[in-house]
């Protein structure tokens, strides 16, 4: 067994393999939700600054989190203590039009219900009940998505154009990009991030945070993969992704568990966890809701969208834009284009004239 992978003969023979992928889940889960809350890590309002050509703290805080996980991802993919080859992007077909047509959905949602399905599930642990109330929307159109009445036309749309079509999914076999020339791109990024944190006077602990919450995504890749290589039953190797994650989890609530019990089962209620835990002690804690009936559709109907379109793209703003993009899947990189486009497009359309300064409504705490 390479050096770099866990040792888990120990854990394994004192605990059963679904409850160590649970609690792990629930570990790395925590550290996402707890650092993400007090980044203020969020894709949508990274995404407006750059199209406004106003970047501030949000622009450089995700671009520090996606470089950290990009780099890492990919020194670790060399140093053998991941195997990017049985990760679901890289070991099976995938859908190129899903992808594009899913981020493009998901970019416009994102920007309707003002935050991503990670964003969402930080922010509702901190009492915001609008965030809430969008998530559980999100979770039951990603299980009609994966599972239900809308499982036929998603599947429709997933054919029309797949990976088989080019000859896999992988990005850096396609450019013929070496392990050097991967990590330069990601010290770019990483560079960029900084200097804009530095030039937009961002805390020490924010940019901090913001790296930390770009890590639990090799983390996560890390721990799987030792486990794929220890456990007697298959295990995926998987990093951070929530709409899966999150139509399971309602389910798990809804009715009685049929299938086994993961990494990613663990994932969603140790966000929570996490993020509530560190507004606690930031004594971030406040209770939020709607403000009209408008701007209640207007959430709901973006939360739908990113349902369908994170199911159909196969990820969300963290599970395609940052843990696919990391491993260089072609489609993460298709959905992560899509998703800064659409929401670019969306702002421009719905938003920019009428709300110049506010990025981040959230932020403002208008209490219910």
């Amino acid at each position: 067994m390479p050096g770099y992978l866990m040792d888990l003969t120990y854990i394994l023979e004192r605990m059963s393999e679904p409850t160590v992928l649970v609690l792990a889940g629930l570990l790395v889960g925590i550290l996402f939700g707890a650092l993400a809350q007090q980044s203020r890590f969020c894709l949508r309002a990274a995404a407006l600054e750059f199209s406004r050509r106003k970047p501030s703290d949000r622009l450089p805080i995700w671009l520090l989190a996606f470089s950290s996980a990009l780099i890492t991802t990919q020194l670790l993919s060399h140093l053998g203590g991941i195997d990017v080859g049985e990760t679901r992007q890289l070991a099976s077909p995938q859908s190129l039009s899903g992808a594009l047509i899913g981020g493009l959905m998901f970019g416009t949602g994102m920007v309707l219900a003002r935050g991503c399905a990670s964003r969402l599930l930080v922010l509702s642990a901190t009492g915001n009940l609008r965030a809430l109330l969008s998530g559980l929307v999100f979770a039951v159109v990603a299980q009609a998505s994966l599972r239900g009445s809308l499982m036929p036309f998603r599947d429709w749309l997933s054919g029309l154009w797949t990976t088989v079509d080019i000859g896999g999914n992988d990005l850096a076999a396609h450019l013929g990009i070496s392990a050097i020339t991967a990590y330069l791109f990601g010290a770019l990024w990483f560079l960029a991030g900084l200097l804009l944190a530095w030039r937009n006077r961002s805390s020490i602990w924010q940019t901090t945070a913001a790296v930390g919450a770009g890590l639990a995504v090799p983390l996560a890749l890390w721990f799987t993969t030792s486990m794929t290589r220890q456990a007697f039953d298959p295990v995926q190797v998987e990093g951070l992704t929530f709409t899966g994650p999150s139509a399971d989890m309602l389910m798990l609530f809804l009715s009685r568990p049929t299938g086994g019990l993961d990494f990613n089962s663990g994932l969603v209620p140790g966000v929570f966890a996490g993020s509530f835990l560190a507004a606690l002690l930031a004594r971030e804690l406040l209770l939020q809701g709607f403000e009209s009936g408008p701007s209640m559709a207007r959430y709901l109907t973006g939360a739908a969208l990113m349902g369908f379109g994170g199911m159909l793209a196969g990820g969300c703003a963290v599970g395609a834009g940052i843990t696919g993009a990391s491993l260089f899947a072609v489609t993460a990189w298709l959905t992560l284009c899509g998703i800064w486009l659409s929401a670019s497009i969306t702002d421009l359309l719905l938003d920019r004239k009428q709300r110049p300064h506010s990025l981040d409504p959230e932020t403002q705490h208008s209490a219910v």
